[in-house]
């Protein structure tokens, strides 16, 4: 299956699954095209290809399916067992063995974590705040690549009362968000 089909069977099991369970607004099943693998494919340009992807909240698969079909090992971490399921369906179909579903918090995939030779980076879309996103991976020392709505400016002022970083804003090329990069994550102080 090359990458074009798998593609199309992704959409075909998000449209298939989404008649039982809320995976993305059912307003975005007739472009999913565009309104999702489009905007998760935009950090293919911008993230480093010999890393391992943690993807924070996965819900649909957004964007940690993406990058596994464009060749990168993700883990995929969702709490929710029917989304973990549909994730899980989504690595069968479409033959993905660089596709690890996680289900659980969080919180107990970032206390698992065992620092190997490659570099772990986070992606999240649709998932926290900037803020919760920080509250959860700071201590990893990991970098982060999430794609994050207009409101980006008023989360990065909220989470730099409680941590410094070092971020770049790339506008969205799908809409009218941003992808945001962070390192040198630090928390100012305990509270």
């Amino acid at each position: 299956m090359n990458n074009k089909e798998k593609f199309e069977k992704y959409a075909e099991l998000l449209c298939e699954w989404s008649k039982v369970m809320n995976l993305v607004a059912p307003s975005t099943l007739t472009d999913i095209e565009n309104r999702h693998f489009a905007d998760s494919m935009q950090l293919v340009d911008v993230m480093p290809k010999d890393v391992y992807v943690a993807d924070l909240g996965s819900g649909a698969g957004f964007p940690g399916v993406v990058l596994a079909i464009m060749g990168w090992d993700v883990t995929c971490i969702e709490s929710i067992g029917k989304k973990a399921s549909f994730l899980n369906t989504v690595k069968q179909s479409l033959d993905l063995p660089n596709l690890n579903i996680f289900h659980g918090r969080v919180e107990d995939f970032v206390k698992n974590i065992k620092q190997g030779d490659t570099e772990l980076i986070f992606t999240a879309r649709a998932f926290a705040p900037l803020i919760k996103i920080l509250d959860y991976v700071y201590k990893t020392k990991s970098r982060l690549f999430l794609l994050k709505g207009r409101e980006i400016e008023s989360e990065i002022k909220t989470a730099k009362e409680k941590y410094k970083f070092d971020y770049n804003l790339i506008p969205s090329k799908t809409g009218d968000g941003f992808i945001i990069t962070i390192e040198n994550i630090k928390l100012f102080h305990m509270k």
